[in-house]
């Protein structure tokens, strides 16, 4: 009888075993019944190349090359593209807006089907919708939709420029892609021709120096192309390509050539030592020669330097937060210098520390120093932060007061604008009226 218990006990055991085995087996893929979905997965991750492994890479590379210049022919050249506005041009449906041409949906599915293949992913409803506004015949603007068409071909076309340059092949470009990517450029925008070639790395360092400061906040050496495709530097760069380019809009546009000499010119005019860097005392001297020591103090501690002093590409950076104080990448940059603390967020006392050495400037060029209290309430009413006495990045952000504020604590000038500002204000009407009166 006892015998019989442990055999008992032991059918259990292999009992028990062979169904784990079974359950098992069929999880792993060895059973019968086996559920293959799995094996309908595509595979998703393939491993890149090691460094020493020179045929793989070169493989790679290849591939790539290959693959971009297949997504080139299929984008509409040229002559497709006079080709499409003739048609959209022959079936246009009246009645005319003012000199606009439009075309109904109807006469739209027509041309898409003339246009070729390479035009049918323009000619959906989904497309066809997004241009419809508010025209009583239910059309879109001929002219709207072809300038739709080559927008998508434009982005497609740099989207593949740019990729040539993605030596990782992963979708971003490090510095030295886009420096490249630039460098080659060149030649091809009128405006620039007048560039001499010894100033073209000066150039490329500060046409880099927007979209990293700009596109790459956390500084890790690397920018989406996505997000280089997405903002309006590459626009703004490429207009360049306008032989008949304002004066006015050259003047605004960072990367004309008149901005990238006046930025350079402006280094060199600060660096009194020629030795190709700027001190502290060098950088003190710029714009109106009115920021506080306290401030430049700040630069050079959190800032790159070489033995205490600034190079041009971090000169760069410091140029780009201060003529673009509104902007939340110029906001962040100036946020880090003000948080003395590295907290997080901007209290009392790092208000008070910032605004004494204003308060000290202003005793030097003999003006009566403002209450300290009374500026650190105006920026708490302009700020409106949620923690009442604390000012974070995004409260000074959400506030659009951003440039107020830092120019308030970093520079006399800017914080006697500000102080002044209904005085300048009226003396401006004042002068407007003058000049409407002759």
């Amino acid at each position: 009888m006892k015998y019989m218990q442990k055999k008992s006990e032991q059918e259990l055991k292999d009992e028990e075993m062979d169904l784990f085995t079974k359950y098992y087996s069929e999880w792993k893929g060895g059973g019968k019944n086996t559920n293959v979905f799995h094996k309908s997965i595509p595979r998703f991750y393939y491993r890149l190349p090691a460094e020493d492994e020179v045929l793989l890479q070169k493989l790679r590379e290849e591939s790539r090359a290959v693959f971009l210049q297949r997504k080139s022919r299929e984008l509409l050249d040229n002559e497709e593209l006079q080709n499409l506005w003739f048609l959209l041009d022959k079936h246009q449906t009246p009645p005319m807006i003012g000199e606009e041409a439009m075309i109904n949906y109807e006469s739209f599915l027509k041309v898409g089907e003339k246009a070729g293949p390479k035009c049918k992913q323009f000619f959906t409803a989904k497309v066809f919708a997004k241009l419809l506004h508010t025209d009583s015949y239910g059309r879109v603007s001929i002219m709207q939709f072809f300038n739709y068409v080559m927008r998508k071909v434009w982005l497609h076309q740099t989207r593949i420029g740019l990729s040539l340059y993605d030596v990782a092949g992963q979708g971003y470009l490090r510095e030295s892609d886009l420096e490249n990517y630039i460098l080659e450029l060149i030649p091809t925008l009128p405006q620039l021709d007048g560039l001499e070639k010894s100033f073209y790395s000066f150039y490329v360092c500060t046409a880099v120096r927007k979209f990293f400061f700009f596109l790459d906040p956390l500084r890790t050496g690397k920018i989406k192309i996505q997000d280089i495709l997405a903002c309006s530097f590459l626009d703004d760069l490429l207009e360049l390509r306008d032989e008949e380019l304002s004066k006015e809009s050259q003047e605004t546009n960072w990367f004309s050539a008149p901005s990238a000499l006046r930025v350079y010119g402006q280094y060199l005019n600060l660096d009194k030592d020629h030795n190709g860097m700027l001190s502290k005392e060098e950088l003190s001297r710029y714009g109106t020669a009115t920021m506080t020591n306290v401030f430049l103090d700040r630069v050079f501690q959190e800032c790159l330097t070489y033995d205490g002093e600034m190079d041009y590409k971090t000169y760069l950076d410091f140029v780009l937060a201060l003529e673009n104080r509104k902007e939340p990448a110029a906001l962040q940059y100036i946020f880090k210098l003000l948080d003395i603390e590295n907290k997080g967020y901007l209290n009392v006392f790092s208000l008070n520390y910032f605004f004494r050495a204003i308060q000290e400037l202003m005793k030097i060029h003999g003006q009566d120093p403002v209450s300290f209290q009374d500026v650190k309430d105006e920026i708490f009413d302009m700020v409106k932060p949620k923690d009442p006495f604390k000012i974070s990045l995004q409260d000074l952000i959400n506030s659009n007061q951003g440039d107020t504020v830092t120019t308030i604590l970093i520079d006399l000038n800017g914080f006697w604008t500000y102080e002044n500002r209904e005085a300048l204000v009226a003396n401006d009407s004042e002068n407007a009226a003058d000049l409407d009166d002759t």
